[in-house]
């Protein structure tokens, strides 16, 4: 299934953190921070202005980014999921 998000939508696929364990505890899912890294799948074409012009998307497919922890909805496509949010919640490409 291919999903091209519309206007200044981003589709992005949260990168998970490896499980650390210091001092031997581990700690559930439940108790676990959302991640807030991930890499853009999907970019929409940009917002349009009052002139009807399209604005150009700073981010494009594969670049890893820095999103808010409670930013986008979440979806489901097969087995994998991922986040549909605008352009304004990503905070910044990471390099």
């Amino acid at each position: 299934m291919n999903l091209k998000p519309l206007g200044d939508r981003v589709l992005v696929k949260p990168i998970e953190k490896k499980e650390e364990k210091v001092g031997g505890i581990i700690i559930p899912d439940t108790a676990k921070e959302k991640p807030q890294e991930g890499t853009v799948e999907a970019v929409g074409p940009g917002k349009l202005n009052d002139k009807g012009e399209r604005i150009a998307m700073n981010v494009k497919v594969k670049d890893k980014v820095l999103y808010g922890k409670y930013s986008g909805t979440e979806l489901k496509i097969g087995d994998v999921e991922y986040l549909v949010m605008h352009e304004d919640d990503i905070f910044g490409i990471i390099s």
